[in-house]
């Protein structure tokens, strides 16, 4: 969502980077080109003018005239005021003392909350709650059943007594979901309201009575993220209406242009606390404003790329796994799979590269990236039998032509697949012994008698013996002075120097080779 804007401010810092002295017209004239930036980005006009004040006042500042390095100092500080922009620190949820916690989920028609509802009740779930979701949307159609088959793909329980489609009353499904939860011990209760068309005066009323009926804890707004300055306005409606303590972003995997959401925080004056940024109802997470800013600003994200690897691997598979490594040997085409799910738990290739820092300069590349390369991968490997999947070689060309029938692909893409496996194997196996052999300054690298490179560090040393036996030298600038009777002591040599030796007053400089 936030591509174009990061692409434009990537360039105005990239000219900032060789400048060894900002002056009062380069501040100038990045604030210029910043404002175009987020304008272009639909942030609210209001929220521009005042973000760039506060970078302008503190770039003018001594923070950064006498900085080493000025123009790293001003991307500090665009980088610091965008995170006061987008919300300060972390917000989370409030759990009341005496359960249930009781969350009420509002916003416009269309904006995802019965998705986002069951994406909460997942999260809340993996955190050790025990959340019950509530259908108090009994207006649009079907909703109700939406809310029953996301909740049972979450694995969470759904109270809808009403079957909705325009019957029952909402007011009424929220009191009994009170007294049900009490009952059933669930300590966090999530009500999935109506959506409004725009500011409905009946609607806003409806929303009013069911806060006053379940008296919650958190009211949340969700906004979805591709509808601009609209979102914006609403949310201040909305907030001047019936008020709600935080906002939840939703579709921010889409392709706008991301304006409400460095807008929403600041004009409202309530944080965002959750974001969802896909389709799988894993794809939602609580909302760091630091990340954010570091993302909008090309930095990356590895913080959260990280908290998804500890979410993805298991700790005892991890470390079975490092056992593997180290003793080098044991990985296997199976070992090879748990891998690749495990790391497909943690999102899509393109979202995980698009953390890493710099990936704004590889998106063309991120982009062509296709997940579904590793849907193959894994059918080849599934259409093995066991023995083969722990020992590939032993594939002849019969059973390579089985595997592509099984699974549907073409013999070359198994044996591309095996090759490159056999490949990182060897790798594996040498990382194991301590390095690869022949590249010197690693432990346990380019010792005797290990690896081609060796090899011919001996075959040379036995060489020289026989030479030294024969009298004969293999150089022959060195026969040509042994003619003349010239003694080869005389050039600062010894028997067995080489012609582009260095002087010895040069070869004294250079540090002891390696042992």
């Amino acid at each position: 969502m936030f591509d174009t804007l990061t692409d434009r401010l990537s360039a105005t810092f990239r000219s900032l980077r060789s400048k060894g002295r900002l002056s009062d017209a380069d501040i100038e004239a990045t604030a210029r080109e910043i404002r175009v930036a987020l304008l272009e980005a639909d942030v609210n006009l209001a929220v521009v003018k005042t973000f760039l004040d506060r970078v302008k006042e503190r770039a003018r500042g001594a923070e950064v005239h006498q900085a080493l390095n000025p123009a790293q100092q001003l991307i500090k500080i665009v980088n610091e005021e965008l995170i006061a922009v987008i919300g300060g620190e972390t917000r989370r949820l409030r759990f009341a003392k005496t359960p249930p916690t009781v969350i009420l989920l509002a916003g416009l028609q269309g904006a995802g909350k019965t998705t986002l509802a069951g994406k909460l009740g997942l999260w809340l779930k993996s955190q050790g709650h025990q959340p019950l979701l509530v259908a108090c949307d009994l207006q649009r159609p079907n909703a109700v059943t939406q809310l029953q088959v996301v909740g049972e793909r979450a694995g969470v329980t759904v109270f809808a007594p009403e079957p909705g489609n325009g019957v029952g009353d909402p007011v009424r499904v929220a009191e009994l979901s009170m007294t049900y939860a009490r009952e059933k011990l669930f300590d966090v209760v999530v009500v999935d309201t109506a959506g409004r068309l725009g500011v409905d005066v009946e609607l806003m009323q409806q929303a009013s009575d069911i806060r006053d009926a379940v008296d919650p804890h958190e009211i949340l707004f969700v906004v979805d993220a591709m509808i601009g300055q609209d979102a914006v306005r609403t949310a201040e409606a909305f907030r001047d209406g019936v008020g709600f303590d935080g906002v939840v972003l939703a579709k921010l995997d889409g392709d706008a242009r991301g304006g409400a959401a460095l807008s929403i925080a600041e004009v409202t004056g309530r944080q965002i606390l959750f974001a969802s940024n896909g389709e799988q109802l894993t794809d939602f997470d609580v909302f760091h404003p630091e990340r954010m800013a570091s993302r909008i600003l090309g930095m990356g994200d590895m913080l959260t790329l990280i908290e998804r690897a500890e979410q993805a691997f298991d700790s005892e598979q991890a470390e079975e796994m490092a056992a593997k490594l180290q003793a080098g040997s044991g990985f296997t085409l199976e070992d090879f799979l748990s891998q690749m799910q495990a790391v497909r738990k943690m999102g899509s290739f393109s979202k995980l590269l698009g953390m890493l820092p710099g990936a704004a300069d590889m998106r063309e590349q991120i982009d062509s990236i296709d997940d579904r390369e590793l849907d193959r991968v894994e059918a080849i490997i599934r259409s093995m039998t066991p023995g083969e999947r722990e020992s590939p070689k032993s594939l002849n060309g019969s059973r390579r032509a089985r595997i592509a029938r099984g699974s549907g692909s073409q013999v070359s893409d198994v044996n591309r697949l095996v090759e490159r496996f056999l490949d990182a194997q060897k790798m594996m196996a040498q990382m194991g012994k301590g390095g690869f052999p022949g590249m010197p300054g690693l432990p346990g690298v380019g010792t005797p008698g290990r690896g081609r490179h060796a090899k011919q560090q001996q075959q040379r040393k036995a060489a020289g013996k026989n030479k030294g036996r024969s009298g004969r030298s293999g150089n022959p600038a060195k026969r040509a002075a042994a003619g003349h009777g010239a003694p080869i002591a005389e050039t600062g040599g010894s028997a067995d120097a080489s012609a582009f030796e260095l002087p010895a007053e040069l070869r004294d400089l250079l540090p002891p080779p390696p042992r």
